[in-house]
């Protein structure tokens, strides 16, 4: 089984400006993802996929493997991520002459990801037989019990049961999408958008590994994290 690893990094962040770049407790915030990818030894290449020069000049200085930039269409903030992830796997066959049976996407945001959660996802991908795997954390927040949307001005629960729930540990159970790892089958990146379906399986990482850098405060709760050496 051939598995490809890419690592996506926008040149231009708004929230924290070189953000993919900016220095992280001693070196730029991408390393993070490539050298868990590297130490994970699953990938036959790891790929950066940017539309910066000098992020991809940084990803390559690091171990990843980077030789073009995204068209202009997919380097807006407007861009889905999965036709960005979709045009790197169409670059590296390319690029590399062969197929690629699994893709597994690193946000280059998730720094305080473990090596092991790249690992275990990749078990259970294949364990599960699934099509897509995403990764995520129980979530604070619950739209069965303290979520609410408004309606014409009143709040109401997102998501109402029959009984109303009165304590949050008898609501269901949800989960926040991270981002912070996708695995796709080849034909299931290829064909659709979509990653809900009956073969989607889901990885479930603890809170404080799940953090995603969009804000400077994000970066400064990462940063404290590491200086502090808290296990996460």
């Amino acid at each position: 089984m051939k598995i490809l690893c890419t690592i996506c990094a926008r040149g231009g962040s708004k929230g924290v400006p070189n953000k993919n770049i900016r220095i992280l407790n001693g070196k730029p915030l991408i390393a993070y993802s490539i050298e868990q990818a590297l130490a994970s030894d699953l990938f036959e290449h790891i790929v950066l996929s940017t539309d910066s020069e000098d992020i991809l000049q940084v990803g390559q200085s690091y171990g990843a493997q980077a030789w073009f930039l995204r068209p202009n269409e997919l380097a807006t903030d407007s861009a889905a991520k999965v036709p960005v992830i979709r045009h790197a796997h169409l670059e590296a066959e390319k690029y590399f002459q062969q197929h690629f049976d699994v893709h597994v996407d690193l946000d280059a945001t998730s720094p305080l990801r473990h090596v092991s959660d790249i690992v275990l996802s990749m078990k259970m991908f294949i364990d599960e037989g699934a099509d897509i795997l995403m990764t995520g954390s129980p979530s604070r927040k619950n739209p069965y019990f303290n979520m609410v949307e408004l309606h014409e001005g009143c709040p109401q629960l997102v998501k109402a049961l029959p009984k109303r729930i009165l304590r949050r540990q008898d609501a269901p159970k949800v989960y926040d999408l991270n981002a912070s790892i996708y695995i796709w089958k080849r034909e299931a990146l290829l064909n659709s958008d979509d990653l809900f379906s009956d073969k989607t399986s889901f990885f479930c990482m603890p809170e404080l590994r799940s953090i995603d850098i969009d804000t400077l405060a994000d970066f400064k709760i990462v940063e404290s994290l590491m200086r502090h050496k808290e296990e996460v």
